[in-house]
């Protein structure tokens, strides 16, 4: 096998309110999740991105980050949630419930 045809193209991409960046590498096909978001230099550019917090994921799929990847996937840091969906909706479906009886 060449050199070449160990590579494979990936993107790591991290999300904020207000910008998405992606950083699109090259690297080796049996490099794991973490070693691909090391090289891609989204935590010197984010420093409050902790691999110890932060879940991963490849295409909306949560993986750990000793788990490769194959050409083309597309690497993604979630941030933190502020409030729990759930919490939200019931919260949501109690003050529908307390308008309608006005």
């Amino acid at each position: 096998m060449s050199i070449e045809s160990d590579m494979i193209h990936v993107e790591v991409v991290y999300a904020l309110p207000t910008e998405q960046k992606i950083f699109s590498l090259v690297v080796n096909n049996a490099s794991t999740v973490e070693e691909i978001i090391n090289q891609s230099g989204v935590l010197s550019s984010y420093p409050e991105i902790d691999l110890k917090v932060n879940k991963v994921g490849v295409f909306s799929r949560n993986v750990k980050l000793n788990a490769t990847v194959r050409d083309k996937d597309r690497i993604e840091i979630y941030r933190p949630l502020l409030a729990d969906p759930k919490e939200i909706r019931r919260k949501r479906a109690e003050q529908a419930k307390q308008a309608s009886q006005k």
